[in-house]
């Protein structure tokens, strides 16, 4: 059935045993490509029923189907004609892990983090309707978890306000984002579950009372005229219809005829629904539902039966910091640990188990967070904010007005700096060794192995009159990189025969830089290799070392623009050093999936690459240095 299926109008014919076997195969479709690459399992086994029956109710690309989050769109991807691309899901050549505009019409936002979709939803069904295309519908599909996303409902509230908009909103109420889903708003829908049963009580009221004499239809009608304030009672679902926005549900996800009836009414009304529809997160997967934590949120490569690991697990970065967070936990009892709705992607679910009362976990609400843990600190504690590089970007603001100028003592955790690789351009941690760089008062720790890690986090966790934060990458921690000395807190870890470059490593990029110095030695160039390990605020001892040397490189895992080079060079200028300065790091753009061997190796970040870049340079330097000199000395010698 599934082969026969190459976009969304081949659908349309199908009756509804060929529906039920269409679900099925998609669902061991998906268990057998995503157990090979890895990905987001369980919440596309959710989704099947559901993204069908969007599909053969509407007609994409005409009607724009969005996506909030991206990882819940496979289904999607595979009724639209992209089922012969999964073998390399997440991979070079292969599909995106989230809904990609280069990849099909199909497509339109890449979005990769969470309460986005809604107010996309508003400006593109709002710009049909300015530009009279009246018979173009918007479909956005968002899941509870994004609904505890402040975005969200900036989104609804403007959303409710408009009456002349083909906008319909599927909420995908599966209980949970990544980890169970946190919050009020959680709660409130959680009791919206059971008006299904008092839908089931009407509908057995009308058979049986429309079957008494006289007085049954009476007391059926009253009844159904109550329906509202009883519901109000028992789930109170009129806050959405209190916004203006038309409630339907609870919608069981997982029955493709249920969900086309209501479709079909949401898609009639030609104003704002709110489809509230419940499904299961891994359904169909033994081993997903039983994962009570994330439910096969996402997986690496695994047994497509059992979904256990089928590649040993090297120590990570997380687990390190997971661990001596703990150890901390012991030691200190003001430190309060805080995640946007991923306690275990970021390492604080073993702090949640030793200190569940020191644990908060806000939601999907990363600005909420950091405002939070200010307002934490200023009550004598100190917190941990633990969440993904890119995902603090959504709280830039308040790290620099609520955090930074008041001087908090919060530390925050950055997991997924630099380049992460297969979950493509928004998971990249490339810039906030840039943005943090202009954030006034705010300490930075770039480590370089796991040592160092725990070192720079217990040193962070005693800064008390400034915000700090530490950042590393993705994947299997290094074997430790031990220094030769430290002088004023710059680690030395390779020591050149001359003084011909100074090579500043920052953080995860030590291994390469000594490499790549051992590589320029048996070229004739001495290089020497430090660590500076805070790269904010600089050491003000690297103006005196580099002075002892010709040239001067900077390697990192962050964007060269505005980046610990550019801090540097800052920093040379003040001081009135002349020495030439070269920067190795990401280039300003966007970089798609990949491995991250690969995207290292295609950006000239190998060793070997900047060996033969630090010789180059080295002999560059020496021609435009010295030739003077050497004249003179040929004419002395004459």
């Amino acid at each position: 059935m599934l082969e026969s299926i190459k976009g969304p109008s081949d659908l349309k014919a199908l009756g509804p045993e060929q529906l039920d076997q269409l679900s099925e195969e998609i669902r061991q479709f998906l268990i057998t490509k995503v157990s090979k690459t890895g990905g987001h399992l369980g919440p596309n086994l959710g989704v099947v029923e559901l993204t069908i029956a969007i599909h053969r109710t509407f007609d994409s690309p005409k009607d724009v189907v969005l996506f909030d989050t991206g990882h819940q769109s496979y289904v999607h991807k595979i009724l639209t004609g992209r089922a012969d691309q999964f073998d390399k899901l997440r991979q070079r050549g292969g599909i995106a892990g989230y809904p990609n505009r280069g990849e099909s019409v199909h497509d339109v936002i890449e979005n990769s983090h969470a309460s986005t979709a809604l107010s996309w939803g508003d400006g593109i069904s709002r710009g049909f309707s300015l530009t009279g295309q009246s018979d173009r519908h918007v479909v956005v599909v968002v899941g509870d978890g994004a609904l505890t996303g402040g975005m969200s409902w900036e989104a609804l509230n403007n959303i409710a306000a408009a009456n002349d908009r083909n906008l319909i909103i599927v909420v995908n109420d599966n209980e949970r984002s990544y980890s169970p889903t946190i919050g009020g708003v959680a709660t409130y829908l959680s009791t919206l579950r059971v008006t299904r049963g008092y839908e089931r009580f009407l509908d057995w009221g009308k058979e049986v009372l429309s079957k008494t004499p006289v007085v049954g239809n009476p007391i059926y009608e009253t009844l159904h005229g109550m329906k509202k304030g009883i519901k109000d009672i028992v789930a109170p679902q009129g806050m959405f219809e209190d916004l203006g926005l038309k409630y339907v549900g609870p919608i069981d996800g997982h029955d493709v005829a249920a969900m086309e009836r209501a479709l079909t009414q949401a898609k009639e009304f030609g104003e704002p629904v709110l489809l509230h529809v419940i499904t299961e997160k891994g359904k169909g997967h033994k081993p997903a539902v039983a994962d009570e934590a994330e439910k096969f949120h996402a997986v690496g490569i695994v047994d497509p039966e059992t979904g256990t690991p089928l590649s040993k697990s090297a120590t990570s970065w997380t687990s390190v910091f997971a661990d001596e967070l703990v150890a901390l936990g012991n030691e200190r009892k003001d430190i309060v640990a805080i995640t946007a709705a991923m306690l275990g992607p970021t390492g604080l679910d073993k702090f949640e188990k030793a200190f569940p009362d020191r644990t908060i976990d806000v939601g999907i609400a990363e600005q909420h967070a950091v405002t939070s843990a200010a307002g934490l600190a200023f009550a004598g504690m100190h917190p941990v904010v633990a969440v993904y590089s890119t995902f603090l970007n959504r709280a830039f603001d308040q790290m620099l007005m609520d955090v930074a100028l008041h001087k908090a003592g919060v530390t925050f955790v950055l997991d997924r700096a630099g380049i992460t690789g297969d979950d493509g351009p928004s998971h990249n941690g490339m810039w906030d060794l840039a943005l943090t760089g202009i954030v006034p008062t705010l300490h930075v720790a770039a480590p370089r192995d796991a040592a160092r890690l725990r070192e720079t986090l217990r040193e962070s966790l005693e800064i008390s009159d400034a915000p700090s934060l530490v950042r590393f990458p993705k994947g299997a921690v290094q074997s430790d990189i031990p220094a030769f000395e430290r002088r004023d807190g710059i680690d030395v870890l390779y020591r050149g025969e001359s003084a011909d470059v100074l090579l500043v490593s920052v953080g995860a990029m030590a291994a390469i830089a000594v490499e790549a110095a051992s590589q320029a030695y048996r070229e004739g160039v001495g290089v020497t290799v430090i660590d500076p390990r805070w790269v904010k605020p600089l050491p003000q001892s690297l103006v005196t070392m580099a002075q002892r040397y010709k040239s001067v490189v900077v390697l990192e895992d962050g964007i060269r623009h505005g980046g610990i080079a550019s801090s540097i060079s800052e920093m040379f200028r003040e001081a009135g050093i002349n020495v030439a300065l070269h920067s190795i790091g990401i280039p300003l753009e966007f970089i798609e999936h990949s491995k991250r061997a690969e995207i290292l190796e295609d950006l000239g970040i190998t060793a070997q690459k900047i060996s033969r870049d630090i010789v180059e340079w080295s002999s560059t330097v020496e021609e435009m240095q010295f030739p003077a000199h050497e004249n003179a000395d040929r004419k002395q010698t004459r």
